[in-house]
């Protein structure tokens, strides 16, 4: 199967690409600069510029994890902008390709797995979350909405689509731990807020295995959440941390100090949603980390 990936140099991405081609498939990967990501990816990964340069090896299937890091800068008005249209654009590019294909007369993808995040169900306080769950309206659902929104024309030209709502990835190396990592190994950690607020977590080594799951299984599409079956709060998630390495955590950060050096992007710490794999587990995907003490334990 040849694959074709935005985001392919990504912290999610690398582990994908790894994957694909150790189980034999081709891997094509866009990205605006080939030259400066080839040392990160396998040697075998065919890099472009563009989708559309790939017009000439069509895909079988796309998987579309492009975007700005929702937490890298402060949220001004432009900012979130970039934020949008980073993940927009990525997935119209795809789209684009698709209507080229078809334009020539050229296969089409059977199948296109589409990133988006927990943030799309926005603030949702203690209450259960599954896909069926009405969203919180705010910036983070607004953002999520218009990245699915943008992917949903390749229905149209009967390819399948499933969105991945994605929780905060773990692993060494990147991801959620990348920044929490330092000051819990100097027991300076603790909790956001009053530690209440919801983390929906998953291993990167099952995100990975949940994308592949959905481009395989011809019968799945809509949208998943990507995220382990047992969330955990903030305060959950830096103890069981701290715990892991042995250290306390005794540092609680107040919701006021976050909000006065965050300002708005203070929600992505401060509140959060309890989201279950719901649509994952019914279509029986197998979870190698479904506890938090079981992903820190293969990582720390």
């Amino acid at each position: 199967m040849r694959v074709l990936i935005t985001g392919g140099s990504g912290f999610v991405g690398q582990r994908l690409c790894q994957q694909l081609i150790a189980q034999g498939h081709d891997v094509q990967v866009v990205s605006r600069t080939p030259h400066d990501v080839r040392g990160k990816l396998p040697k075998a990964c065919d890099i472009r510029d563009s989708a559309q340069a790939f017009v000439d090896t069509p895909p079988d299937a796309l998987v579309n994890l492009a975007g700005e890091s929702i937490a890298a800068k402060r949220w001004s008005a432009e900012q979130k902008e970039r934020l949008i249209r980073s993940r927009v654009e990525s997935t119209q590019q795809l789209i684009a390709l698709c209507e080229q294909l078809a334009a020539n007369g050229q296969p089409l993808p059977k199948v296109m797995v589409s990133g988006s995040a927990m943030g799309y169900y926005g603030d949702q306080g203690s209450k259960v979350v599954d896909e069926s769950t009405t969203p919180h309206d705010e910036f983070a659902h607004r953002l999520c909405a218009q990245w699915e929104a943008a992917a949903k024309p390749v229905e149209t030209m009967g390819i399948r689509l499933a969105i991945l709502r994605i929780g905060l990835v773990l692993e060494a190396g990147g991801g959620t731990l990348q920044k929490m990592l330092p000051p819990f190994k100097l027991g300076l950690g603790g909790r956001f807020g009053d530690g209440t607020q919801f983390m929906p977590w998953i291993h990167r080594d099952d995100l990975v295995a949940a994308i592949m799951f959905l481009i395989n299984e011809p019968t799945l599409s809509g949208a998943f959440n990507g995220s382990a079956p047992h969330p955990v709060t903030n305060a959950e998630f830096t103890q069981a941390l701290a715990k892991q390495l042995h250290r306390p955590a005794m540092f609680p950060v107040p919701a006021f100090v976050l909000k006065a050096g965050f300002g708005e992007m203070s929600q992505l710490l401060l509140t959060g949603a309890d989201m279950r794999p719901a649509r994952l587990s019914e279509a029986g995907f197998h979870f190698q980390y479904p506890t938090l003490k079981q992903a820190l334990a293969a990582i720390l």
